[in-house]
């Protein structure tokens, strides 16, 4: 088959398309690399100018002043440039709905284009959505991204962006999408519970991971536990780094002699790889119900992940809590609990690192997600 792959938020698209490029199909990957992470793209889209640091300032204040986003409509014009080339392919599928980070009226006339111009147009719910963000303003989660806004109204600036999901222009967009598109797929129990019922959805693929790029060391501990942090200041509250700044705080006092702990902020992807490759311990997030792109690469490596790892995920993987990934809950003495038990009983991450890395292959395995993908396109190409 012939693949447009559109958006990159985390190295899924990029993962997929190595998959789909090994059982032999023509993948094309259009993205704008997702800013300071840096990912690899065939064709890259998104602002350049009044996204870069000597405009952003005056953009800022352009839209302040008149409520007009340069950046926005500069998305529009460079994926416009690009559209003609995006046609005849067998699939196209949207990593997102705001996937080209514009207006919703502009998003609209480009994916009519792509629904003319292509067989089939697919949609993951893989990120914020209009789905996922009512699942969680409605407070269908025990917890959510949401949670720190909920709790109090002092973070409202820093959710707008968020919050836009659920205006009516975002909202048609998304109508419009599940209106029109061949099927909604999720990609982890985080989307997946928001869309169980709904007619378009046709189910959930976990995130592909190619352990083939991802090398795996049985974990040893010499002398020091070394506990890695790495930290996305833009989503450093709803994902509740601050509970985990917290806790080191704690750790590095009680266990001063134990620990080495390596803390970053806003680095590329590839770099932040190669500076958690000696850590024992990763902490991703804590407001999720099962593990994002970074977790499931961290596990991969073999390393003992704090993330999202609620009953719910345990029941759809039938596996036992703790055994695999460490559930991160919002509270800073329950991961204090935590770290400190695996500093104290260190064969433990001997061995949960061991497990983290057999589930990867056994769930997350790149071929075998890459087919589940392909049988799904083909069972919904109309």
């Amino acid at each position: 088959m012939k693949i447009l792959l559109i958006g990159e938020y985390s190295r899924l698209h990029n993962s997929l398309k190595e998959g789909l490029v090994e059982l032999n199909h023509e993948v094309l990957l259009v993205g704008d690399k997702d800013g300071f992470k840096n990912y690899d793209v065939d064709i890259t889209i998104g602002s350049k100018i009044f996204n870069n640091s000597f405009w952003h300032p005056i953009t800022k204040s352009i839209f302040k002043i008149s409520g007009i986003n340069l950046i926005a409509l500069e998305n529009a014009f460079r994926f416009y440039k690009v559209l003609r080339k995006l046609k005849d392919y067998d699939v196209v599928q949207l990593i997102n709905e705001g996937v080209l980070k514009t207006y919703p009226k502009f998003e609209i006339f480009f994916i009519k284009k792509l629904l003319k111009h292509n067989k089939s147009v697919f949609l993951l719910s893989c990120g914020i959505d209009y789905i996922s963000v009512k699942y969680a303003f409605d407070k269908n989660y025990k917890y959510s991204i949401l949670t720190p806004l909920q709790e109090n109204k002092k973070h409202t600036s820093y959710y707008k962006h968020i919050l836009n999901k659920l205006k009516p222009s975002h909202k048609k967009l998304h109508q419009f999408l599940y209106k029109n598109v061949n099927g909604v797929m999720s990609s982890d129990i985080d989307y997946h519970l928001p869309h169980l019922g709904l007619d378009n959805y046709i189910g959930m693929i976990p995130n592909p991971i190619n352990t083939n790029k991802i090398d795996f060391k049985t974990l040893t501990i010499n002398e020091k536990v070394i506990i890695f942090h790495g930290v996305n200041t833009g989503g450093y509250i709803k994902k509740g780094n601050v509970f985990f700044d917290q806790a080191l705080e704690i750790i590095e006092k009680k266990y001063t002699d134990k620990v080495d702990i390596i803390r970053t902020e806003n680095i590329p992807y590839k770099e932040y790889i190669k500076l958690y490759n000696s850590c024992h311990i990763f902490l991703d997030q804590v407001y999720a119900y099962d593990q994002g792109y970074n977790a499931l690469e961290a596990m991969s490596k073999g390393k003992v992940v704090f993330t999202g790892a609620e009953q719910q995920w345990l029941d759809y993987y039938n596996i036992k809590e703790d055994t695999i990934a460490i559930n991160a809950l919002p509270d800073v003495n329950d991961l204090v609990d935590k770290l400190s038990w695996l500093i104290e009983q260190p064969e433990s991450i001997i061995k949960i690192g061991s497990n983290a890395r057999n589930f990867i292959e056994k769930e997350h395995n790149f071929i075998k997600i890459t087919q589940k993908y392909i049988e799904t396109w083909s069972q919904n190409i109309s």
